[in-house]
């Protein structure tokens, strides 16, 4: 049995105590499960799920608890507090996450989110996150189809836009002139492949794209209208932000659904009103 340190395992419960139980961490090693996160019922020969980790004498632990990242995986974490070997990040258990100096871009500052990649040192066999995520992502050739979806946390604000982390591995970028939402670092949401250019960067998009999109939100701005008295106060001057705050989309969507419902004769624009064909 290979324990994977900073990841869940399923391991059997081979040993009661009044502080907790132990589990078997193969080739003779017991990990134990604090009475804190000793489900009811539990008893010997159970097998439990568990998160397992350093305690602070260095020893393998095992939690219930799932953490705000695990080994291989990016997340935005809070320093909660520093010293003079680096920064310790709240990951949701009792023993912070170390970043020492050396992994760190800036000096990190109590209080404040950095985006990081948690890993097992090779020489300490510590758990360590690091802020130079970079060396981190794949240099692969993704495989992405045009259009699509993707899980994405955002990192970093550019002179073009905001660099996000694609399904934990990828790095993308939305760009400025394609963003009606507010977004900051260490949001997670959904996104879209625009397109995978032949360098092999990813540029993304949060609308979903093509005629699919357009078709959808065609039947939506439709009822919309339906549901607002059969008129209501839009036109292909409105501005981008009031269309997106009101309906998610981008302006260039709003105009083609527009279009879209204008050519099938379901709606007639009056100045500045889109109301329902009569």
């Amino acid at each position: 049995m290979n324990i994977e340190i900073g990841k869940f395992n399923v391991l059997k419960v081979v040993k009661e105590v009044d502080f907790g139980v132990y589990l078997d961490g193969g080739d003779g090693e017991e990990i134990l499960l604090p009475t804190r996160y000793v489900p009811e019922d539990c008893h010997i020969g159970d097998e439990l799920n568990v998160f397992i980790y350093l305690d602070n004498e260095e020893r393998l632990i095992a939690t219930t608890l799932t953490p705000l990242v695990q080994v291989g995986q990016f997340a935005c974490l809070e320093v909660a507090w520093v010293n003079e070997f680096g920064a310790f990040l709240d990951w949701g258990l009792m023993k912070d996450l170390f970043v020492p100096f050396r992994e760190q871009k800036m000096k990190m500052v109590k209080g404040r989110k950095y985006v990081v990649h948690a890993h097992v040192d090779e020489e300490s066999y510590r758990i360590m996150a690091s802020a130079k995520v970079e060396r981190y992502l794949s240099k692969e050739m993704p495989d992405y189809k045009q259009g699509e979806e993707v899980d994405i946390l955002i990192w970093q604000k550019t002179d073009l836009g905001f660099k996000a982390i694609i399904d934990n591995k990828f790095s993308g970028l939305l760009y400025d002139s394609e963003i009606f939402q507010h977004l900051e670092t260490g949001m997670q949401l959904k996104a879209y492949v625009k397109q995978v250019r032949e360098d092999g960067k990813i540029d993304l998009i949060l609308q979903k794209p093509g005629i699919e999109k357009i078709g959808d939100f065609s039947m939506v701005l439709l009822q919309y209208i339906k549901d607002n008295g059969g008129k209501i106060g839009f036109n292909d001057k409105s501005p981008a932000e009031l269309i997106y705050d009101t309906f998610e989309v981008s302006k260039k969507t709003f105009k083609k659904a527009v279009g879209d419902l204008y050519k099938k004769h379901l709606i007639v624009l009056d100045g500045e009103f889109i109301r329902l064909a009569e």
